[in-house]
């Protein structure tokens, strides 16, 4: 690992900065005045569309759906990345944060609904779909389809995921027992035990896990930030004006653009919201709903859950304790010592436990993506032997990496999630004008008093045959 690092952080830099930053922005700009500003003017309707449930029982609901992408967006990087972020970028990072997501509420709201769009009848009736499916139906490209899928896999079951076990296991090194040699082993060995046991039960198990954990998860969370936040309230202002002079210090970031707050910024941020990549159609996919923009809606609100509440929460809760940012500091010992000042010797304990949560529902949530997409290169589901022994090695990876190096597992999950959305979001520009047409078709409806129903027919230049739904 040592002899093929200066290879991974040379090409972590090159594939951020200027590629991958320019198409974020772009893209996320380009459908935020194509749909009219929707991330602020639809978001009242995201309330209404989440809580609906689902035409006929036994159906994936939108809720699920979005507990499911919700348990990838809300994991560790909520915790140790927005550490990390401010610790090697600084405060302004998280103003970069705030400004990817916003942006990329209307990237996520376009994938989505276009998954919901081209997405696919299983055997007993359910839907499925994701990226892969809509870039092969709808751009007629199986190859970049298939390369898309195995850059997910690779990132969900690999890089995401020994990334996630990681940062679980840094947490323990602030306790007296910890041994840098033994107990990364020991927690990397329980994980992995944990997810073959959750895993080898199927997706179904997966989303039924996910939808209980994740709420209890955040509450638990966001509880302990905002009492940290609330005995520090006088720093407000304070923290508010370093993370805004910070963010805006352009003779520092064009100094060093590659360790500045903006890359920082836009690489936790898109780690942790992952609007874009292509990660949460797949999610949407599966939900019942009677038009594919209410799922757009649900996903473009999870980033927002994600980044505005989560995300903030850690960034306020560590730049309001009055901690010291070190770039020694960077990951869990730096929010572990912010909640030392409020909550003492218990401090780090309350982050370890927030951080087994959140790995686990993270770890769980992230494999539901692996099946989707480990169907669409088989052309169908895959043999049970295969699929045992495939989620067996994804628990070795989890195995794996607790004992990486920092550096290491994020630049492996950097490099990985790029691939994705380099295919993804080029895609989603192609086909994005079929996702606003049906943003507009929903609005009309909703304008009329009506519980919007979705026809394909009703949208100029969608090609019906190749749709699994929709079509009455």
């Amino acid at each position: 690992m040592d002899a093929i690092m200066p290879v991974l952080l040379w090409l972590d830099d090159v594939m951020y900065y200027p590629i991958l930053v320019v198409v974020l922005v772009a893209a996320g700009l380009y459908f935020t005045v194509r749909t009219g500003l929707m991330q602020l003017r639809l978001f009242p309707e995201c309330f209404r569309v989440v809580l609906e449930k689902p035409a006929e029982g036994g159906e994936v609901s939108s809720f699920q759906a979005l507990m499911v992408s919700t348990a990838s967006r809300v994991g560790t990087g909520n915790i140790i990345g927005i550490s990390t972020a401010i610790c090697l970028g600084g405060p302004g990072a998280v103003f970069w944060m705030w400004a990817i997501a916003l942006i990329g509420g209307s990237t996520a709201f376009i994938e989505s609904t276009l998954a919901q769009i081209f997405k696919r009848r299983s055997s007993l009736g359910l839907s499925y779909g994701g990226p892969a499916y809509y870039i092969e139906s709808a751009l007629h490209n199986r190859f970049l389809a298939s390369a898309f899928a195995i850059f997910l896999i690779l990132t969900y079951a690999g890089g995401f995921n020994m990334l996630c076990s990681y940062n679980l296991q840094s947490t323990f090194a602030a306790y007296s027992f910890y041994d840098a040699q033994v107990i990364p082993w020991v927690i990397g060995g329980i994980q992995a035990l944990l997810v073959a046991y959750c895993v080898l039960g199927g997706g179904r198990r997966i989303i039924k896990v996910t939808s209980v954990m994740v709420p209890v998860m955040g509450v638990i969370y966001i509880l302990a930030a905002v009492a940290t936040i609330l005995m520090n309230l006088s720093y407000l202002p304070h923290v508010l004006g370093l993370i805004f002079a910070d963010a805006f210090d352009f003779e520092a970031i064009l100094g060093g653009v590659g360790g500045s707050c903006l890359m920082y910024g836009v690489k936790r941020g898109l780690f942790s919201n992952e609007a874009g990549i292509g990660s949460a159609p797949n999610a949407a996919a599966s939900a019942d709903v009677s038009h594919p923009v209410k799922q757009g809606l649900v996903q473009m609100f999870s980033v927002f859950l994600d980044t505005f509440l989560v995300c903030s929460a850690t960034a306020f809760m560590c730049l309001m304790s009055g901690v010291p940012i070190t770039k020694e500091g960077a990951g869990a010992p730096y929010v572990q010592s912010a909640v030392t000042t409020i909550f003492g010797e218990f401090g780090p304990m309350l982050i370890t436990v927030s951080m087994v949560l959140f790995a686990f529902t993270t770890l769980i949530g992230n494999l539901y993506y692996v099946d989707n997409n480990l169907s669409f290169l088989h052309r169908g589901e895959p043999g049970k032997s295969f699929m045992t022994v495939f989620r067996l090695f994804c628990a070795v990876l989890v195995f794996i990496g607790a004992v990486l190096s920092m550096d290491a597992a994020w630049a492996i999950a950097d490099i990985l999630m790029a691939c994705m959305a380099l295919i993804n979001i080029p895609s989603i520009l192609v086909l994005g004008g079929i996702a606003i047409a049906a943003m507009k078709d929903y609005e009309a409806q909703r304008k009329a008093g009506k519980n919007p129903v979705f026809l394909a027919k009703n949208i100029p230049g969608l090609d019906v045959s190749k749709l699994d739904f929709w079509k009455e």
